[in-house]
C-alpha cells in the first residue's frame, strides 16, 4: 500500500489509521530487537513505546535525509540510551577485552582449533551452539550487541550504523570487531568443551 516513504510519511501525519498498522507492521520487530540489543529484554518494550511517541510528534520535523526505518532506528537507539543512562549502566567504549587473537594486520594469530563435526556448517546448524550464541549475544555490552545486530543481522553499513547510534565509524569498527571476537571464542570455547 505505502511503497515508498514519500508515500508513507504524509499519511503517517494525516494520522491514517492504515499507515499506523503499515509502519508497525514494517518496523515493530527491528526497533524491538535494537532495543533489546541496547539495554536488554525487561525495558526494550517502553522504550520502544517511548520512541513512537517520539516518531509520531517529530514526523512533521523529519526532513527525509535518511530513510524513514533509519530515522526511526536512530530515535529508538537515542531512547535507548538515555533510559540506559538513567539506568546507570551506561557501557563505555574503552572498557573493553584485550584480545590478543588477532595481530597488528587484523588477521589471526592462531587458526582455529579443529573441528570435531562433519564440517563447520555441521555444527553451526546444531541447536545446542544457536542457543548458546543467543546467550553469548544477548551478555554484549549494549552498544556492541546492538552494533553486531545491526550490521550482521539487519544489514546496515557502517555509515548507517555510525547515524542510528551516534558513534564515529572507528568506534563501530572497534565495536564490531569486539563483539565479533567474543562471538568466535564463544564458538571456540563451545567447539571445545560442548559447553556454553
Amino acid at each position: 500500500m505505502y511503497d515508498t516513504d514519500s508515500e508513507l510519511i504524509p499519511a503517517l501525519i494525516n494520522k491514517e489509521d492504515s499507515a499506523y498498522r503499515f509502519a508497525v507492521k514494517n518496523y515493530q520487530g527491528a526497533m524491538l530487537y535494537l532495543a533489546r540489543s541496547i539495554i536488554g529484554t525487561k525495558l526494550a518494550d517502553e522504550v520502544v513505546q517511548e520512541a513512537w511517541f517520539s516518531v509520531l510528534k517529530n514526523l512533521p520535523k523529519f526532513q527525509q535525509k535518511s530513510r524513514l526505518k533509519t530515522w526511526i532506528l536512530t530515535i529508538v537507539a537515542n531512547e535507548a540510551k538515555g533510559r540506559l543512562r538513567k539506568e546507570k549502566r551506561q557501557v563505555s567504549l574503552d572498557a573493553a577485552d584485550d584480545d590478543s587473537r588477532f595481530d597488528q594486520n587484523g588477521h589471526w594469530k592462531l587458526p582455529f582449533a579443529q573441528w570435531h563435526a562433519e564440517s563447520p556448517e555441521a555444527l553451526l546448524a546444531s541447536e545446542e551452539l544457536g542457543d548458546c550464541l543467543q546467550k553469548q549475544i544477548g551478555a554484549l555490552p549494549a552498544l556492541q550487541g546492538a552494533t553486531l545486530n545491526l550490521k550482521e543481522r539487519q544489514g546496515y553499513s557502517l555509515a548507517e550504523i555510525c547515524n542510528i547510534l551516534d558513534v564515529t565509524e572507528s568506534n563501530v569498527r572497534v565495536l564490531l570487531h569486539r563483539a565479533r571476537s567474543r562471538t568466535f571464542r564463544a564458538i571456540e570455547h563451545f567447539q571445545e568443551t560442548g559447553e556454553c
